[in-house]
């Protein structure tokens, strides 16, 4: 199926996808904003509202995608493409939301070094996911294709980083860290962080499927 020639009944998938994908930027970057200034709790509570209200609007995005599945004659792609992958890129908007609440829930009251690499690791990820949505409406042409396969490997390499930060964040908080409470507070953070970025691989695998079979 060519991409280059939609009729007005196929809808509007591709600008939707985009429209998600800026969407799990910007609350991957007010979560990155969030743990940067964590210890203000004005600028907490601001960057903690701006990820909420980020996630509120992919999940918008994504209601309207699933409900233009089943309403479109003609899909550009396949309609279970379609639904794998807006619903996997709001699961990783999900993940960010959530650890944005735990941190709140668990009072987590310091940043650690694995915190801001985990975080830094993770909005790379949603970055590169963004980057690579924006050229899957354009994939029949040879080198754009070639281009989002690119960064579907970027986003694998970045999940293996954000792997080996989480082994040795977490081998660190279990020889390093004497309180109980502490260990189980900084470990549901890490392996929330580390499981963004494994959702982003997940988008990432998608979009791989979706360019070898359309392109």
């Amino acid at each position: 199926m060519l991409f280059g020639k939609l009729l007005p009944q196929e809808g509007n998938f591709f600008e939707m996808f985009n429209q998600h994908a800026a969407r799990i930027v910007e609350a991957a970057q007010a979560f990155s904003l969030l743990v940067a200034n964590y210890s203000d709790t004005t600028l907490r509570a601001k960057y903690n509202q701006e990820v909420d209200n980020a996630e509120r609007a992919a999940d918008r995005v994504t209601h309207e995608v699933n409900r233009a599945i089943h309403k479109t004659f003609i899909t550009p792609i396949d309609r279970e493409q379609i639904h794998s992958l807006i619903n996997t890129m709001d699961d990783v908007a999900d993940l960010i939301q959530d650890s944005a609440e735990t941190m709140a829930l668990y009072d987590v009251r310091h940043m650690t070094e694995e915190i801001f690499r985990l975080t830094e690791l993770s909005l790379k990820s949603c970055e590169r996911v963004r980057d690579a949505i924006r050229l899957l409406d354009r994939i029949a042409d040879h080198a754009t294709a070639e281009a989002a396969l690119k960064t579907c490997e970027e986003i694998d390499r970045l999940e293996s980083d954000a792997d080996r930060v989480m082994r040795s964040a977490m081998s660190k908080l279990f020889r390093e860290e004497p309180d109980v409470r502490e260990v189980i507070k900084l470990k549901a953070i890490y392996e929330l962080l580390e499981t963004i970025t494994d959702k982003c691989e997940d988008v990432a695998n998608h979009i791989e499927g979706i360019i070898l079979e359309n392109s």
